[in-house]
């Protein structure tokens, strides 16, 4: 199979490093273009990140020697030499909104990590097991935007990885009210201990933004496409607070929740059990074979032994119970960096690839 060549504009970020990572075996993408800012621009990749690597694993190889492009300045050069590109630049929000359409105007499919595009309502958002559908808006998009290949497609916040995929299977029974405490990883906001030595035996009860997008991001997520846009859903009523936490890797959520028709909590485990996602029908590089995994034992799920479940791309479930206020609650867990975020962008890509929405050039 000859394999499709990628960019990764941002990719001197935590999230770009992940991206990198993530090409380095992949079976279906090969690693053609970074690109970063102009502070980065003309060093090779291993000169422009330095001593800021904060993956687990080392840098492959194959990417220390690439020449850094710069995202902006050099984006007709990168458009001209990938099939498409990970977005994961940090700029200001006008700004990545500019930049993502410029590359899509330039006929080069965006995958995007970034928050910017994700309430732009021909712009699907896209978990592969939730909601594979959205990309059929693209068409419309493309009319929009006057081009042949070109599109954006976005992820959703990396926070409500850690709930929605659980809530999903549950909505035959009518989702009415969810209240959901999200418990955030360092790595979330693109730092380690090392350059975070503040959140070392700490807490910090507020994350700029990330509660308005766990209350609202599912609402798209479950949404309809009507008429080339996607029309968000009108319920559950979802209340969230974020907090940031002393954790590596690895968002949990403690969730509770109420349904119009109550299920017994042995059909809630049968569901979770056997739920299978378009991208485990597709058999998708990246997709875990089983999505969700329900753990009986009453101190799992765990970020540090849970979060790399199925290369970090399941999501782990546990302590479902009845509760006093609302008819369930239950908590669970997801690795931002992979599901989360890049790997979470990863997994779309092949999504849009086996679905015939990027082709080679």
């Amino acid at each position: 199979m000859e394999k499709y060549k990628v960019g990764v504009i941002g990719a001197t970020g935590m999230v770009g490093q992940r991206f990198v990572t993530l090409m380095e075996k992949h079976p279906w993408f090969t690693l053609a273009v970074v690109a970063a800012s102009a502070r980065s621009a003309g060093k090779t990749y291993e000169e422009a990140v330095g001593p800021r690597w904060a993956m687990e694993v080392p840098m492959p190889e194959a990417v220390k020697k690439l020449v850094v492009l710069d995202a902006v300045a050099d984006a007709e050069q990168v458009a001209a030499q990938v099939d498409f590109v990970f977005s994961a630049v940090d700029m200001k929000k006008e700004e990545i909104l500019a930049l993502e359409e410029r590359y899509a105007k330039l006929e080069c499919p965006v995958i995007s990590n970034n928050s910017a595009h994700r309430w732009t309502d021909d712009v699907p958002m896209v978990v592969p097991e939730i909601n594979p559908e959205h990309i059929q808006v693209i068409p419309s998009q493309r009319k929009r935007l006057g081009t042949q290949r070109g599109f954006i497609a976005v992820k959703s916040n990396c926070s409500i990885q850690s709930y929605v995929p659980a809530l999903h299977p549950l909505r035959k029974f009518g989702l009415e009210k969810v209240l959901v405490c999200t418990y955030q990883a360092i790595s979330g906001a693109g730092k380690t201990f090392e350059t975070w030595p503040e959140m070392v035996d700490n807490l910090i009860p507020y994350i700029g933004g990330e509660e308005e997008k766990s209350e609202k991001e599912p609402l798209k997520v479950w949404g309809t496409v009507e008429n080339g846009v996607i029309k968000a859903a009108t319920s559950p009523v979802i209340t969230a607070q974020c907090l940031r936490v002393p954790v590596s890797n690895g968002h949990t959520a403690a969730v509770f929740v109420t349904f119009r028709k109550k299920p017994s909590i042995e059909e809630i485990k049968e569901l979770w059990a056997s739920f299978r996602g378009r991208a485990q029908e597709l058999d998708l590089p990246s997709a875990p074979k089983q999505f969700l995994h329900y753990f009986e034992e009453a101190d799992r799920p765990q970020s540090k032994l849970d979060r790399n479940l199925e290369g970090g791309m399941a999501i782990s479930v546990g302590r479902l119970r009845p509760d006093t206020q609302y008819d369930y609650k239950f908590v669970s867990l997801s690795h931002n960096t992979l599901r989360g975020a890049a790997g979470g962008g990863v997994l779309l890509a092949e999504l849009l690839c086996a679905e015939g929405y990027i082709t080679r050039r």
